[in-house]
């Protein structure tokens, strides 16, 4: 079980210079801890009206509020993941998600190939379509396409990545980026149990981070996926297709947990292990990757991923 923290690289208020230096300070400490993974998150802007973020009808998660309102301060994930790169040395850059689509996939295979080379191979790329419409529409997207457009962006990526001379759409003749991965960059994907979902992982993906009701429902969600998985594998090599992954038991998968700020007269271990009661199960039925949010509360966060970590290794070693 690896630990992941997700990093808030948002707020309400406030610069974005405040924001870069409790980035990077919190990322340093992070790695000198031992931490395996931040995870950052992506907006490129907000339309007024944010109701869709609560609605599941619409991609959002019931109950959600968008965090920062339509005025706050929003740092784009890779360029931040480039940032934090420059110092840190074991931690992995992680986007939880970044909406792949909304950017130009040559343009996003050059960027992705160029952090992971600033990295030293610590990028992982979560990538998901988002939920909300005025995103897709400022860019000139059709909204109701999103999942075409994402998959059409990472097959565009990986062909890239090759390294090898390819023909893309437009009619350019064969173009080559001239920045690759020394590796496969491990493509993780968001998404419900679904058919688009599943086929989208087993084309690209290493790695699955669960959302809808399978943040509720965890194992059974990952035992679903999995069986879905393994039938498009299956049909992917009877396809001649190549995949990410062989095996459908190889899949990675993240395990959403969510530490609330501690009660009043409670003690920071005691709130930390009612949190983490559940995980020995769930890691027993295949999440290997467990992403910790923090409720913002007097505690540091330094002080409760310290105390994570110390449980976590008494709990599942790692």
């Amino acid at each position: 079980m690896e630990l992941s923290v997700g990093l808030r690289n948002f707020e309400r208020s406030g610069s974005g210079e405040a924001l870069a230096e409790r980035l990077l300070a919190t990322a340093v400490a992070l790695d000198e801890l031992g931490v395996d993974r931040v995870v950052l998150s992506d907006h490129v802007l907000f339309g007024s009206d944010l109701s869709a973020y609560g609605d599941p009808a619409e991609g959002g998660l019931a109950g959600g509020v968008q965090p920062t309102g339509p005025d706050g301060v929003w740092m784009e994930p890779l360029s931040v993941a480039a940032f934090l790169a420059a110092r840190t040395r074991h931690l992995r850059l992680a986007t939880g998600i970044v909406i792949a689509a909304l950017r130009r996939p040559v343009v996003l295979a050059k960027s992705v190939a160029t952090i992971e080379a600033l990295s030293g191979g610590r990028l992982d790329l979560g990538v998901g379509v988002g939920w909300q419409r005025a995103e897709y529409e400022a860019a000139g997207l059709d909204f109701a396409e999103r999942g075409r457009l994402l998959d059409d962006t990472l097959a565009t990526c990986a062909r890239l990545w090759t390294g090898e001379p390819v023909e893309l759409d437009g009619g350019a003749g064969p173009v080559v980026v001239q920045s690759r991965p020394e590796a496969t960059v491990p493509v993780w994907v968001s998404g419900s149990v679904s058919g688009p979902v599943v086929r989208r992982t087993a084309r690209f993906g290493v790695g699955w981070i669960p959302w809808g009701r399978s943040l509720s429902e965890p194992e059974r969600g990952l035992r679903s996926f999995r069986s879905a998985l393994a039938h498009e594998l299956d049909q992917a090599a009877a396809d001649g297709i190549r995949t990410p992954l062989g095996d459908a038991g190889d899949l990675r998968a993240a395990l959403a947990l969510r530490v609330p700020a501690p009660e009043a007269g409670s003690a920071l271990g005691d709130t930390v292990r009612s949190a983490l009661a559940g995980v020995p199960a769930l890691v027993e039925a295949g999440f290997d990757d467990l992403r910790v949010s923090v409720a913002p509360s007097g505690v540091p966060l330094l002080d409760t991923v310290a105390e994570l970590r110390a449980q976590l290794d008494d709990l599942v070693g790692r």
